[in-house]
């Protein structure tokens, strides 16, 4: 699998200088045009490989399909149609222009220097999770951009294993479904995502970080976004009259819970995040993430946010504070226990690639949690990158091609249990 190893680095390291930022807020389609030069690029490139039915919507949404080789017309009809999907764009939280991504053979688990002349470096100590990669050749950044290995090395994956099914027809396999998709990272990947025209009666999202891991489960997620309305007058007058809207957005934010935030909790606790303020005297806003992964205390979480809206107008009069929910996404749990080979398929390609599987509740979202509730079933399957969303950020070539074998080993997994 030498070649398929580096097939995958080459293609990664080309996807990764291609700035594919998408922007939150954005009202265009996708949120960034620039998003198109990595589409445009996958499109020509799966037509040369002899993909099918390759086509590019105008939202920036790439599909194609690898037709099944199973010769008998009544096992071809059992075996599911399977899709793969990755996202294109990468996070607006650091920047994507210019990346320039070099190659550490052999990485030995200690620090990393990024950056001579800037001095930056990855510490070790810091980033504890790079001592799985040790043994790994690693891609790193010069320290002063994001990679985009969230999630281009699950795009990289993808394509390098649709081009080995496109060649090897000794590998059996239904029909398979590929997507690449636009505005994931600004919580928009599925807004114009066609579960039909997609074709897959089940697919698999590859996004997350390390090597082995399969999410059937993620938070449950809204944005609470709260206005404050103060009153502005001059300071030297202002007794009896000011009502300063950000000394209120504080007292809003010290109402959410201390201990439940991001940097407190782990693992399947849920938390209050108020991630951006503005605020003057006269008016604040507040956008706050709810996140849990139990229903349950999903609705009491929110019902907590407005109980905190309700006592400050009780507090400092009805129309100070006002509360908006925008819904981002469910988790795909209960969608994805009606098909219960799915995880079980995953886990054995994986034990039959040498990965051994882990599976735990994802601390996020895919753009699967927004497919299952499109009745696509789609649990995620990790895609080999780490410390994601900044400057650290490096992706294992080892575990790109890995992902690619356990790919190709799914596939027959699904025709065998077809076939037999």
């Amino acid at each position: 699998m030498e070649d398929i190893k580096n097939k995958v680095r080459e293609r990664f390291i080309r996807y990764a200088k291609i700035d594919t930022q998408s922007q939150a807020g954005s009202s265009s389609t996708p949120s960034t045009k620039k998003q198109f030069d990595l589409a445009k690029e996958l499109k020509r490139e799966l037509e040369e490989m002899g993909a099918q039915n390759v086509r590019l919507s105008e939202q920036c949404c790439l599909f194609a399909a690898i037709p099944s080789n199973i010769k008998e017309k009544e096992k071809e009809k059992a075996v599911k149609s399977v899709g793969f999907i990755a996202h294109m764009d990468t996070t607006p939280d650091a920047s994507g222009t210019n990346v320039r991504p070099w190659v550490l053979e052999n990485y030995d688990g200690g620090d990393v220097l990024l950056n001579k002349e800037r001095n930056i470096i990855l510490e070790s100590a810091r980033f504890p999770s790079m001592k799985k990669y040790v043994g790994h050749d690693m891609i790193f950044t010069d320290g002063t951009t994001l990679l985009g290995g969230d999630d281009k090395a699950a795009v990289a994956a993808i394509m390098t294993f649709a081009e080995y099914l496109c060649g090897h027809p000794e590998v059996h396999h239904g029909e398979i479904q590929l997507g690449f998709t636009p505005d994931e990272e600004v919580g928009r990947g599925t807004e114009n995502f066609d579960v039909k025209d997609f074709g897959a009666e089940v697919a698999y999202t590859m996004d997350g970080d390390g090597l082995g891991g399969i999410y059937e489960e993620s938070f449950n997620a809204w944005e609470a976004q709260v206005t404050i309305h103060g009153i502005s007058v001059h300071p030297g007058t202002a007794k009896g009259i000011m009502k300063n809207a950000v000394e209120i957005a504080g007292e809003f934010m010290n109402l959410l819970p201390a201990l439940e935030r991001p940097q407190n909790t782990e693992l399947r606790q849920g938390y209050y995040h108020p991630f951006t303020l503005n605020a003057t005297v006269e008016l604040a806003t507040i956008r706050c993430l709810i996140r849990d992964h139990d229903l349950e205390r999903y609705y009491e979480r929110k019902q907590y946010v407005e109980r905190c809206i309700d006592f400050l107008n009780e507090k400092y009069g009805s129309g100070t504070a006002s509360l908006t929910w925008v819904n981002q996404y469910f988790s795909m749990f209960e969608v994805i226990k009606t098909v219960p080979f799915m995880v079980p398929f995953a886990r054995q390609a994986m034990l039959d690639c040498g990965v051994e599987p882990y599976q735990i509740a994802m601390r996020g979202g895919t753009d699967g949690s927004w497919l299952s509730q499109m009745g696509l079933p789609c649990p995620n399957i990790t895609a080999g990158y780490e410390n994601a969303h900044g400057h650290f950020e490096c992706v294992s070539i080892d575990a790109m091609a890995k992902n690619v074998e356990i790919l190709i080993r799914l596939c027959e997994i699904y025709a065998e249990n077809a076939e037999s």
